[in-house]
C-alpha cells in the first residue's frame, strides 16, 4: 500500500511482498488544518496556522504502524499536502503521473479561514485553505502544481471549497480532467454559498479551470466524487441536511433545503427548535423546506428551487459530456450522503453496475438520529428511465426511521429547550406522508459513524491471500465526534475489504484490510487477516505512524492502491476526548440566539466575551408588535389579551433589549414585509434587508 504524505498529511502505498510494484496499496495520509512545512522542518507536532494552539501529532514515518494482511506491505508515496480528497492517474504501468486534488477549507471553523493565514494572501498560491491540484511522477516526486488555485478575478477553483472529485475522461488514457468544487465549505458552513457546487475541467498544462456545470446544490454535503463512462458524467450529490430537515446545524438555518428528485408529499410532522433564552423564537420546520417554514401535508414538486431541472440532493446524477449543463438527470435518489462511486467490471458479479458508498445520519440538527448505519449500495435507473429510490430520509438501511434503535439521545436543535422532550429518546418521525415508490435495499450495512467514502474494485494483480477475486476496497474516514465511539475497537480511520464470495452479488464478506496498530502489537490470524492486540484508533490521537481520515482509494496503473488521507481533524470529541478542540472557541461556527446576550449585568455579563461576533437584528416597531400579537393569538389568547400581553411584559423586555443595541458588532435592519430567503450581511457595519433581491 502506498500513502501520500505531508508534514501534516501523507499518502501510503501497500503492495504484495512477493511481487513488489505489482500489488501495492497506496494511501495518502494528511493532517487537516495544519500548514505544510519544509522537509527539514518535519516534526512530531504540527499546528494550524490560523489557530496555533490547535496542534496534532504528525509523523508518518514509514507507515510502519499500519497493519495489513500477510503478503502485503505499506509504503509512503507522498507527503505535505493540504486536505487532499481525490486522486487520478494518467499513463501506463511503465510510466504514469499521479494527480492529487487538494480541497481547501472543506470543514467549517474559524481556524480554516483562508483570509486569516498569517502573511499569506487569500488568493496566494501557497494558501493552504484554498483548493488546487498537484501532479507527481510515479515515484512520488512533485512535478507540477499547485494548479487551479483561486484568483481574485474569479478564476481557478472556488476559494472556500471544498473541491472533492477528480476523474479523467478516458481513465488512464487521459483526455479532459474533470473535478468538482463548491464555495461553501461543508457541514454547517454559512449559507452564503448555496447552489455553488460545480463540475469543472482542469487544464494541467495551463492550470485553467473551466466550469462545465454550475448551480448544483450545496449544504451539508455538496457535489462530491465524479467519474466518466460511455459519454456520461456521473457524480454523487450529497444531501443538503443531516436527515431531511433544515436545522440550526445548516449554517444557522440559512443553508438550502433538500431537493426531491421526484414529486413527494410531506407528512404532517414538523420539527420544533424550542424557546429558551438562547432560542427566543420557536422555529418550526417541515422536511424539504427552508428553515422556519412549516408546510405539513404539502405536495413538493420534483426539483423545487433547483437552479435547473434534473438537479436534486441525496442522489447520484448524470449528464451527457457533450452538453452537460442541459442534460442533467437523476440515476437514483433517496440517499443521505452518497460519496464514493465506481462502476464494477463487466465480468464482476455486479455485471458492470455502479456501486456507491453512503454515509448514515448523525445525532445533530433538527432531526437527530442515533446509530444509523452507513451503507453500500448499487445504483441504477428504473427500466422506464426514472430514478430508483433508496428510502432516505425515512428509511436508514433496511429499517424505517421510526425503529427505536435510532431514537436520539439528545434533543438536537431543541436541546435545553421546552421542546427537547419532543425529540430526545423519541422515534425519528417520518418526513414523507408515503413513499414515492418502493425503496431499494442496500447491498450491505456498515457500522454507524464509520464514514464509508471512497471505493475501488481490486485488479487481478492484487488478488492473493485474504483478497479474493472481485473484491472491493473501501476507505472509511471515521467519525466526526458527534456521538460516542461505534465500538471497541472502533471501526473507521481504516480500509475495509469487501469480498464477493461467489457469482451472486449478495454474498459478501466484510473485514478490516488496513488499520492503525503499533508495530509491536500487530498480529495475524492463520488465514493472514490482520489483527491488533493494542489500540487501533486514528494516528494523531494514538500518536502512531498511520492513517487519520482516508477519504478515497484508487488503484493505479502499477496495480497499487493509493489511499488519500485528508489528515488530522479536531472535532467535538464525542467519540474520543483526545480529538477534541484544544480551544472550545475553535469549534465550527455556532450560531446562538437570545434577547439578553448583550446585557451587562448578572450572569449575562459574561456572555459577550464568549462570542466572536454579536449581531443585533431589528425591524419596524409597528411590524414587530403586530407579529408578536399574532403569535400570542396563534398560541390561544384572544386578541385583546394578546395585545395586552405584548404591550405589557413583552414591551418591558423589548425596551430592556433595545438598550443593549450599541454593544453589537453589527446591526441588521429587516423589512419583514419582504424578507429574503438567505440574507447575507457582508462586513458593513449596518445593513438593511429588503425585497426579493436581498441587500440594499
Amino acid at each position: 500500500m502506498k500513502t501520500i504524505v505531508s508534514s501534516k498529511r501523507y499518502s501510503t502505498r501497500v503492495s504484495r511482498r512477493s511481487a513488489p510494484r505489482r500489488s501495492a496499496l497506496a494511501a495518502a495520509l494528511l493532517l487537516a488544518g495544519m500548514t505544510a512545512a519544509p522537509l527539514a522542518a518535519w516534526a512530531q507536532t504540527k499546528s494550524n496556522p490560523v489557530c496555533p494552539t490547535e496542534t496534532a501529532f504528525y509523523d508518518p514515518g514509514r507507515a510502519e504502524d499500519i497493519v495489513v494482511p500477510k503478503g502485503y506491505k505499506v509504503e509512503v508515496f507522498a507527503r505535505d499536502l493540504n486536505f487532499p480528497t481525490d486522486v487520478a492517474f494518467v499513463g501506463d504501468q511503465h510510466s504514469f503521473k499521479v494527480v492529487v486534488l487538494e480541497s481547501g477549507t472543506g470543514l467549517p471553523s474559524r481556524c480554516n479561514n483562508n483570509e486569516l493565514v498569517p502573511n499569506v494572501a487569500r488568493f496566494a498560491a501557497n494558501n493552504p485553505f484554498t483548493p488546487g491540484v498537484l501532479v507527481f511522477d510515479q515515484d512520488g516526486r512533485r512535478i507540477a502544481g499547485p494548479l487551479g488555485k483561486p484568483t481574485s478575478g474569479g478564476g481557478g477553483f472556488q476559494a472556500d471549497g471544498p473541491a472533492i472529485g477528480l476523474s479523467f475522461e478516458h481513465d488512464l488514457a487521459g483526455g479532459r480532467l474533470f473535478a468538482t468544487d463548491s464555495n461553501q465549505g461543508a457541514r454547517g458552513a454559512l449559507g452564503r454559498g448555496n447552489n455553488t457546487s460545480r463540475i469543472v475541467t482542469v487544464n494541467l498544462n495551463t492550470g485553467t479551470v473551466t466550469p462545465q456545470i454550475t448551480g448544483l446544490p450545496t449544504g451539508d454535503h455538496p457535489t462530491e466524487q465524479i467519474l466518466v463512462k460511455d459519454g456520461w458524467l456521473y457524480w454523487s450529490q450529497g444531501s443538503a441536511t443531516n436527515s431531511g430537515v433544515t436545522g440550526h446545524d445548516n449554517g444557522g438555518g440559512g443553508n438550502q433545503h433538500e431537493i426531491a428528485c421526484q414529486q413527494i408529499t410531506l407528512s404532517q410532522n414538523v420539527w420544533e427548535s424550542g424557546v429558551s433564552p438562547d432560542h427566543p423564537v420557536n422555529h418550526v420546520t417541515s422536511g424539504y423546506s427552508n428553515h422556519g417554514v412549516a408546510r405539513p401535508g404539502a405536495v413538493v414538486k420534483a426539483f423545487e428551487d433547483a437552479t435547473s431541472t434534473g438537479m436534486c440532493t441525496g442522489a447520484v446524477l448524470r449528464a451527457r459530456i457533450s452538453n452537460p449543463q442541459n442534460t442533467i438527470e437523476p440515476v437514483a435518489w433517496g440517499f443521505r450522503n452518497p460519496y464514493g462511486i465506481r462502476f464494477s467490471p463487466a465480468d464482476h458479479p455486479l455485471k458492470g453496475q455502479l456501486m456507491i458508498s453512503e454515509n448514515g445520519e448523525d445525532e445533530r440538527g433538527a432531526r437527530p438520529t442515533n446509530g444509523a448505519p452507513d451503507r453500500l449500495a448499487i445504483v441504477r435507473q428504473n427500466p422506464n428511465g426514472t430514478p430508483e429510490w433508496h428510502g432516505w430520509p425515512d428509511r436508514f438501511g433496511f429499517l424505517d426511521s421510526t425503529q427505536s434503535v435510532f431514537n436520539p439521545r439528545t434533543g438536537g436543535d431543541a436541546s435545553g429547550t421546552s421542546k427537547e422532550g419532543l425529540i430526545k429518546d423519541k422515534p425519528v418521525r417520518p418526513v414523507l406522508a408515503f413513499f414515492p415508490q418502493q425503496p431499494v435495499a442496500p447491498l450491505a450495512l456498515e457500522p454507524a459513524d464509520v464514514a464509508a467514502v471512497g471505493l475501488d474494485f481490486v485488479p487481478g494483480s492484487f488478488v492473493g491471500g485474504v483478497v479474493k477475486k472481485n473484491a472491493v476496497l473501501v476507505s472509511r474516514e471515521g467519525d466526526f465526534g458527534f456521538s460516542p465511539e461505534n465500538g471497541e475497537p472502533s471501526a473507521g480511520h481504516d480500509v475495509e475489504l469487501v469480498n464477493f464470495t461467489g457469482q451472486s452479488p449478495n454474498e459478501l464478506q466484510l473485514s478490516r484490510f488496513a488499520f492503525n496498530c503499533r508495530q509491536g502489537d500487530q498480529r495475524h490470524d492463520p488465514d493472514g487477516t490482520p489483527k491488533c492486540v493494542g489500540e487501533s484508533d486514528q494516528a494523531f490521537t494514538s500518536q502512531v505512524h498511520g492513517i487519520n481520515r482516508p477519504t478515497t482509494i484508487r488503484f493505479g496503473p502499477d496495480g497499487a492502491a493509493y489511499l488519500v488521507d485528508y489528515g488530522a481533524v479536531r472535532d467535538p470529541g464525542g467519540a474520543d476526548p483526545r480529538s477534541r478542540f484544544v480551544d472550545p472557541r475553535d469549534v465550527p461556527l455556532v450560531v446562538t440566539e437570545g434577547n439578553y446576550l448583550l446585557l451587562d449585568d448578572g450572569p449575562w455579563a459574561a456572555v459577550l466575551g464568549l462570542l466572536d461576533e454579536a449581531w443585533y437584528v431589528e425591524t419596524d416597531e409597528d411590524a414587530r408588535l403586530e407579529l408578536l400579537v399574532q403569535r400570542h393569538i396563534t398560541s390561544g389568547k384572544d386578541p385583546a389579551a394578546a395585545r395586552a400581553w405584548a404591550l405589557g411584559s413583552d414591551q418591558r423586555n423589548a425596551e430592556l433589549v433595545t438598550a443593549t443595541r450599541h454593544s453589537a458588532d453589527l446591526i441588521v435592519s429587516i423589512d419583514l414585509g419582504s424578507w429574503p430567503q438567505h440574507p447575507s450581511t457582508g462586513d458593513r457595519r449596518q445593513r438593511h434587508l429588503a425585497g426579493p433581491t436581498g441587500l440594499e
